[in-house]
């Protein structure tokens, strides 16, 4: 009988638990990798290595080709696919850029698939509506599908281009990405203070324009430091930036050192409630603010001021507090007598969003061009979305302008507006001197066509936004500001500007730094920011 036992142990149950021991030392590798590294507990590794990760593909048990073309055309279609599998974890396709939850694809793709049901979501910028589906593979599965996306604005052909003034995905990516967007401007971010991001030596100094109107640039870079974060754009090279850590306070001395070196530098804020905002303001180191910024999140939202200045939660609460602490910071510059434009990033490549996903859309009368596409957004003649889309016109004007008048007239102007949105949308908001004038409801719009009139007896600035009534996130469109002078004077805000001067007197405090010399020269920038401000107030002619 033992001897039975034993031919049978080496003839079958030795070779399988040898099986299963190989097997599971092949899975425990990667977990004791990262349990030695990252000093995770083993038991959370293998859950991270289980769970954590988008599904890979086994052995191919079924093909599906899947074709998307524009339906009024119908060519072939790049777009953005979120393709979740019987675990309902993101798929993977191999040789597609991916990131997250989502990969783009040229309009065609194989996609070779394990048994089980599928849902997606196929998506193409914000021109267009998107799809939703299932399908199931079966075993020995070898089909083909066709789905159409119907394009409802061409924003493009009325001469509005769309723009990501911060994207961090791969440059061999870049065209696609953009492509599956629907996007015309972006700005690759290659460099910054991060130890991690290192600069390709091949990449192009210069702008790349394809596909007729879309255009890229790899020499955007990115600074953080003590809560705040600027891209550079338009510079000739890249700046050697301290790691984030080794210089706080620095952030400002960068700036100022930029726009010496390259006159034609352009910095755009990533963050309305960075320490340093009033201070870089002040200074003159600003050319816009992204109001629509990475906080916003496909599905979600970031809903706290780490490191920047924190809002009052009574005023602000959750879950859109830190979005409208975000816009209320723009608006107080506006109040100051400030013509900043509105900016947009989304960040993709460092948060989940696609490319794109917060996008600014600039008004470029004529032919398109990168330099032109600049030019018109320091004009002002800018929206910023990451949903609805608005083409605002006023007498004529894009957004940005500025009505005069002699003292003692008034301006009366009659708002024209074309919104086109896949979301409901409950209400049109005009905000006038950084509050709101009036609220329409959109049912009254959709029913007339018409705004109502808006009127200046005093110098003030107004802009128009629309808020989805999206419950996850915070999906909006708010226009650049347009500018009313009476007696060709700006609206100068006492109370806007004491908010701004309280705000450099708080940040001076926070600075300590080891080497005197520094600490000087980076307070000697704080001084002459507290005096702009000081001045702004002494001079305000308005409450």
């Amino acid at each position: 009988m033992n001897a039975t036992r034993r031919l049978l142990a080496a003839r079958y149950w030795m070779p399988l638990l040898t099986t299963l021991r190989d097997g599971l030392t092949m899975f425990l590798k990667p977990c004791r990798i990262l349990w030695y590294r990252r000093k995770i507990p083993l038991h959370v590794a293998v859950l991270v290595l289980v769970l954590g990760i988008p599904q890979t593909l086994p052995a191919a048990a079924g093909h599906l080709e899947l074709k998307v073309v524009d339906q009024d055309t119908g060519r072939p279609l790049p777009c953005r696919m979120h393709l979740k599998g019987p675990t309902g974890r993101p798929v993977r396709i191999p040789k597609l850029p991916f990131w997250q939850d989502h990969f783009a694809f040229p309009g065609q793709v194989q996609l070779t698939l394990p048994l089980g049901h599928y849902t997606f979501e196929l998506e193409r910028g914000l021109e267009y509506l998107d799809r939703t589906g299932h399908f199931t593979i079966n075993q020995f599965a070898d089909d083909s599908h066709q789905d159409e996306l119907h394009r409802f604005v061409d924003m493009a052909a009325h001469g509005w281009y769309s723009g990501d003034l911060d994207v961090r995905r791969p440059p061999t990516e870049i065209e696609l990405l953009m492509l599956a967007d629907d996007l015309h401007v972006a700005e690759v971010v290659t460099w910054s203070n991060k130890p991690a991001k290192k600069l390709k030596s091949r990449l192009k100094t210069e702008p790349v324009l394809f596909d007729g109107n879309r255009c890229y640039h790899l020499l955007t870079g990115a600074e953080s430091c003590s809560g705040s974060l600027v891209t550079y754009h338009r510079l000739g090279e890249p700046l050697k930036l301290p790691a984030e850590n080794a210089a706080p306070f620095s952030l400002v001395r960068h700036v100022l050192e930029a726009k010496e070196k390259f006159p034609n530098a352009w910095i755009d804020v990533g963050r309305p409630f960075a320490w340093d905002l009033p201070t870089l303001v002040a200074l003159g180191a600003v050319d816009s603010i992204q109001v629509a910024n990475s906080h916003l999140r496909r599905g979600s939202l970031l809903k706290s001021e780490s490191g920047g200045k924190p809002r009052d939660k009574f005023l602000y609460p959750d879950p859109r507090g830190n979005a409208q602490w975000s816009q209320d910071i723009y608006f107080k510059l506006l109040d100051c007598g400030l013509r900043i434009p509105p900016s947009a990033g989304s960040g993709s490549g460092e948060t989940p969003n696609p490319v794109g996903y917060n996008r600014m859309y600039v008004h470029v009368p004529g032919d398109f061009s990168y330099d032109a596409w600049w030019k018109n957004l320091r004009a002002g003649r800018v929206f910023v979305t990451n949903g609805p889309l608005m083409r605002v016109d006023v007498d004529g004007h894009s957004p940005g302008h500025v009505f005069q008048a002699d003292r003692g007239q008034a301006i009366e102007l009659e708002i024209g507006l074309t919104l086109s949105t896949r979301q409901p949308i409950s209400y049109l908001e005009i905000i006038k001197d950084g509050k709101i004038d009036r609220s329409i409801r959109f049912a009254d719009y959709a029913g007339t066509g018409r705004l109502p009139k808006i009127r200046f007896d005093r110098s003030g600035w107004f802009a128009l936004r629309a808020v989805t009534d999206d419950p996850q996130g915070y999906c909006f469109a708010l226009t650049g500001p347009y500018y009313a002078e009476i007696a060709y004077q700006p609206r100068i805000s006492k109370k806007a500007a004491q908010f701004f001067l309280d705000w450099v007197i708080q940040r001076g405090k926070q600075i300590k730094l080891d080497d005197p010399a520094e600490q000087k020269k980076i307070l000697a920038d704080h001084l002459q920011a507290y005096e702009f401000w000081k001045n702004l107030v002494e001079k305000a002619n308005a409450d």
